[in-house]
């Protein structure tokens, strides 16, 4: 028997559909659709027609140059969110620049790996890396991490702990926090994100990133010219896997997330092509020509670019982190004319997480308005 909706869709002449609606209840005066499924087409509408892009600059805190370029790439270019570092060394400064940036989207960039913890160390001793050199501190290793993180070596309890004091540590400078992500993407492990989600709740936060690359819009050629670029790409199609337990797991916390993010490959790039632009097929390897393919091959809906500006001065030299010049040149991109140019060739507007979290709690990422 087929369904009413395409019994109708084959029915001809007014009178029938005034006489089904009266009969079902199925139509409002006007429609020619059922409730139900103008209700579906509602939602779908404004993610088909356009596409959605959160612009969050990660590190927000880890220099004073950084800060500043967070800013200015707010104020004059496309970033609109921001997650800061509670532990880090110039948190302060990037309070004072929150504040004066009041559009600005203020989440927090938890550090669970290459830093140090806002509790006291004692009290978190499971979290800090074993026989290091320096005291006190996390692991300076991802694999090592993610190896202790994957065997279960961290206490569930202190990770909830220690999240909560890094948002809590923000909150109290009295700053809003619309969402949460970690450092070097940890809550990719199932025992890292279980906590994010705990301590979102108890702190009040409505929004996390979805750490998942959509490999199956990104084109593998892309990055086959590049060694350091087809490692990561495998690595994050590796991680996919995880990608549909992570959206469910989310959703029953009745927290949202995007449904996935932009530029995790990328993110370095200059670094490591010794700032060279080697030709490819005629186009450029660099980030810019990079980040422009990817963009322009998202499928509709709600999607994070995660970026990384700053200024490579002493003070950045002397953090430890291996994007320096990268930062720069992400810096020049996301101020530049010619990007807000090509995002409205493409149709995809910039939302902040502000703007993502009063959404309400319980409509997916592929069907919001």
């Amino acid at each position: 028997m087929r369904s009413p909706t395409r019994f109708i869709s084959a029915a001809r002449g007014n009178s029938f559909r005034k006489t089904y609606a009266q009969n079902t209840g199925l139509f409002l005066d006007g429609q020619t659709i059922p409730n139900s499924l103008a209700r579906t087409l509602h939602f779908r509408c404004y993610t088909f027609c356009v596409r959605k892009l959160i612009v969050n600059a990660d590190d927000f805190g880890l220099t004073a140059g950084v800060n500043r370029a967070i800013i200015e790439t707010h104020v004059g270019g496309v970033v609109s969110s921001a997650t800061m570092m509670a532990n880090a060394a110039a948190f302060d400064d990037a309070v004072t620049a929150a504040r004066s940036a009041p559009n600005l989207s203020v989440g927090c960039h938890v550090v669970l790996v290459d830093g140090t913890p806002v509790s006291p160390p004692d009290a978190v001793d499971t979290l800090l890396a074993i026989r290091s050199a320096e005291p006190d501190k996390f692991y300076s290793s991802l694999s090592a991490f993610a190896a202790r993180a994957t065997l279960g070596g961290f206490d569930r309890d202190q990770l909830v702990a220690e999240i909560t004091a890094q948002i809590r540590k923000i909150q109290t400078a009295g700053l809003q926090v619309t969402h949460l992500d970690t450092h070097k993407h940890a809550h990719v492990f199932p025992e890292i994100f279980a906590a994010l989600l705990r301590a979102a709740r108890i702190c009040g936060v409505r929004a996390i990133r979805n750490p998942f690359v959509p490999v199956k819009a990104i084109h593998a050629r892309h990055f086959k010219s590049r060694r350091d670029l087809w490692k990561r790409y495998g690595q994050v199609r590796m991680l996919h896997t995880f990608s549909g337990q992570f959206r469910q797991h989310t959703r029953r916390a009745g927290l949202l997330t995007p449904d996935g993010v932009v530029g995790v490959i990328e993110t370095g790039s200059l670094e490591s092509s010794g700032k060279s632009s080697a030709k490819t097929s005629g186009e450029s390897s660099g980030y810019s020509s990079l980040l422009r393919q990817t963009l322009a091959s998202l499928p509709e809906g709600t999607w994070e670019f995660v970026c990384h500006p700053g200024y490579n001065d002493a003070d950045l030299r002397a953090a430890g982190t291996r994007l320096l010049d990268s930062r720069e040149e992400e810096r020049r991109l996301l101020t530049s004319a010619e990007l807000r140019q090509f995002l409205d060739e493409q149709k995809i507007r910039v939302i902040s997480y502000r703007e993502f979290a009063e959404t309400p709690a319980g409509i997916p990422a592929e069907t919001r308005s």
